[in-house]
């Protein structure tokens, strides 16, 4: 696809985002996502904005760059963390139960300002991180069409992104993210067709694939999810907060079809990186360039386009979730429209300077707040569904083992922690390090646990 016309097209999606955002602005509908008639969201705005934010630009290009290397069983370690739809939606289900309306206010009650700002640190990691990813992908595509238009893409998207989302906040992404994830689903979708119709795609070769590596280290990544899948969704707050929107029914529906809409899309996805690997291709620049190669320019330019739709979907509920952690939660800032925008505005520019910074990688990220997010697995698991009394001391004894964990994840190469860790490929490491950290968890936790 021309890079004139890509960006065009690209450039049309955004101006519909814009025309899509409320006119007018409320301070519940900035934080709380009400509409301008005071309702809360209904039905298919939560679960399209639920999937577009979950399967965002990151996500997509790892599940492609996984299922190019091993196969059916790394896009399958992927499509698992969409699990979390499932535990999610159970817990918020537990949470609200229990009279909380978001995981801060549960956790303040049994472990005081402390324990909330280790839970807040990660949160907000995690948003940060989303907004860097995201920008990035913008900027490899770009670069990958046009040469040198990466940074520019980058720091367009940016500011037009913020500019909706400081305007109407949570409730700007939610009516925006319907717009975007239907664009989404009629691009990406017709771009499959291609692939599942055209005479080089055999069904029984992807799913028994092995990819260019082979599929072992993709079968041990997929364990790795398996442990992390319970506490992966308690530590993004763009999940948990759509959790406290709606009435209950409403909630536990809009998880439930989010979960499989949003699994289907992934799969759907590393099909793409897996029949790169069938065919022999090289791999280029995270994939964009071997698709380049291997589709029709207007097959590849469908491929682009969901990518940057799902960047820019992902960016506004990043902030919007930002602008109600430091408002809301952390009171860092007042509870106004311009509070919110200025903490928009901090979040961008954050996100912006570690994109321009050069780090391109893209799975650590996910893999370092996995791991970080895992000391909420036994203090969920024990004081939620057990409905046991924790100690102050066992929290912070498995929020330290998770902190460790993550540090020795992406240190791995380090001489401290090369010295322990067993010699292999970084998910086996990986593993490892995730049944120490839950061990370490659960058995402080359970020795500081008591009944109600």
């Amino acid at each position: 696809m021309h890079p004139v016309l890509l960006m065009a097209i690209f450039g049309a999606i955004i101006v519909a985002s814009l025309l899509a955002a409320p006119r007018r602005a409320s301070i519940e509908g900035f934080f709380g996502g009400m509409t301008q008639e005071g309702r809360a969201p209904g039905l298919w705005t939560l679960v399209l904005s639920q999937v577009t934010t979950w399967i965002f630009a990151r996500s997509l290009m790892n599940a492609a760059i996984l299922g190019y290397y091993y196969g059916i069983a790394g896009t399958l370690a992927y499509a698992a963390y969409y699990g979390s739809f499932l535990t999610g939606g159970f817990i918020v289900g537990r949470l609200r139960q229990n009279g909380a309306m978001s995981v801060q206010d549960w956790l303040g009650a049994r472990f005081g300002g402390a324990g909330n700002g280790c839970y807040n640190l990660v949160i907000a990691l995690r948003l940060l991180s989303e907004v860097f990813a995201n920008l990035l992908v913008v900027g490899l595509i770009f670069n990958a069409v046009l040469e040198g238009s990466g940074t520019p893409a980058i720091l367009i998207v940016a500011l037009v992104g913020l500019g909706y989302s400081a305007w109407g906040g949570l409730s700007a992404a939610l009516r925006t993210d319907v717009l975007q994830m239907i664009v989404f689903l009629v691009v990406f979708g017709v771009a499959f067709f291609f692939l599942i119709a055209s005479p080089g795609f055999d069904l029984g070769a992807v799913v028994t694939a092995p990819g260019t590596s082979g599929s072992y280290n993709g079968w041990v990544l997929l364990v790795v999810a398996l442990l992390q899948v319970f506490s992966y969704p308690a530590h993004d707050p763009v999940m948990m907060d759509r959790g406290f929107l709606a009435d209950p029914v409403t909630t536990r529906r809009s998880f439930l079809h989010a979960f499989w809409i949003s699994t289907l899309c992934i799969i759907g996805f590393g099909f793409f990186g897996i029949q790169a690997s069938l065919v022999g291709a090289e791999y280029e620049g995270e994939l964009i360039g071997t698709w380049a190669t291997m589709f029709p320019a207007w097959v590849f330019g469908a491929l682009m386009i969901s990518l940057l739709v799902s960047a820019l979907s992902t960016l506004d509920s990043a902030l919007a979730s930002a602008a109600r952690l430091v408002v809301e939660e952390l009171k860092l800032a007042p509870r106004t429209l311009n509070g919110g925008r200025v903490v928009m505005l901090a979040f961008m520019v954050a996100g912006t300077v570690l994109t321009l910074w050069g780090n391109a990688t893209l799975f650590d990220a996910v893999a370092v707040s996995g791991t970080a997010s895992m000391f909420l697995t036994p203090v969920l698991f024990v004081g939620l569904v057990m409905q046991r009394q924790i100690a102050v001391w066992a929290y912070f004894a498995a929020f330290g083992a998770a902190m460790i964990g993550a540090v020795a994840y992406l240190g791995r190469s380090w001489s401290i922690f090369a010295a322990i860790l067993p010699e292999g490929h970084k998910y086996e490491q990986l593993l490892v390090i995730c049944v120490v950290v839950l061990v370490a968890g659960f058995a402080a936790v359970l020795a500081g646990a008591r009944r109600g």
